[in-house]
Parts: structure tokens; C-alpha cells; sequence
């Protein structure tokens, strides 16, 4: 009977730890799905064509097309379903002198559309922290 009392516990530990994570529980779904990355990106191009740091950056920026591909990107780096089919980071900021400063408005525009979306705290710092590494992609000066 001791036995059953710690083989038990033991087994309904690993089968949990078996289980599959379920989708709520993605930083996909945490974004709000595609509906919420939708609604980040919005807010966040609008950020940027606004902030005096970095406006003149996105001159002659077709920002529609700039949105679909923030979306598919977010989307992919969360985990979603979705596929980013856009150059990479190296390849999209190559030749544009991008300074620290820069990568710092663009990413504190990030999170200020971020929480007008009501994203938690929790879960931007877990988007930031799987997008900070793509940093010495983007900044070039």
C-alpha cells in the first residue's frame, strides 16, 4: 500500500508532463491569435509613423505591405500558424545605418501598442526576449 502511495503521485506527475501543451497556452495564443497580432501591428505602425525618432525612416514605406509582413513575422516568431516569406532581419536593414537608438524607439513602440492591446507584461517580455537576439541583424552603425 506505501508503495501505491508514491508509485501513484509518481505517475500522475509524468502523465501530466506527457500531455500535449494545449494552443491557450501558446504565446500565440497569448498575443490574441492572429486577430491580436493583427491589432498590435496596427497600433504599432502607427507608432512609428508618429514617433519623431524614427518617422523619417519609413519614408516611402508602402505600410500596408509593411503591416502583412510585421503580421506574418510576429505571428511566426510567436508560434503561430502563419509562415513569414519576407527577407531576413540581415538582409531587410542592410545598407540602412540603423543605430541602437533606432532598435530602442522601434521596440518601445513594440510594447506601448502591446499593452493599448492589453498584451500582459508577462507575455510581452516573453515576445522581446524571442525577438531581442535579432538585434545585431538589425543594427548596422
Amino acid at each position: 500500500m506505501r508503495a501505491l502511495r508514491i508509485v501513484l503521485p509518481a505517475l500522475l506527475l509524468a502523465a501530466a508532463f506527457s500531455l500535449p501543451v494545449r494552443a491557450e497556452d501558446t504565446l500565440y495564443a497569448r498575443l490574441g491569435g492572429r486577430e491580436g497580432i493583427t491589432r498590435i501591428v496596427d497600433g504599432m505602425v502607427a507608432l512609428y509613423q508618429a514617433d519623431p525618432r524614427i518617422k523619417d525612416d519609413f519614408d516611402n514605406i508602402n505600410f500596408d505591405r509593411l503591416k502583412a509582413r510585421l503580421s506574418d513575422f510576429l505571428c511566426q516568431v510567436a508560434g503561430g500558424p502563419c509562415t513569414y516569406r519576407g527577407r531576413s532581419m540581415a538582409a531587410s536593414h542592410k545598407g540602412l545605418h540603423l543605430t541602437q537608438a533606432k532598435f530602442n524607439a522601434v521596440a518601445e513602440d513594440l510594447q506601448t501598442a502591446m499593452e493599448q492591446a492589453g498584451v500582459s507584461y508577462w507575455t510581452q517580455n516573453r515576445l522581446l526576449a524571442r525577438l531581442a537576439p535579432m538585434q545585431r541583424d538589425i543594427v548596422t552603425q
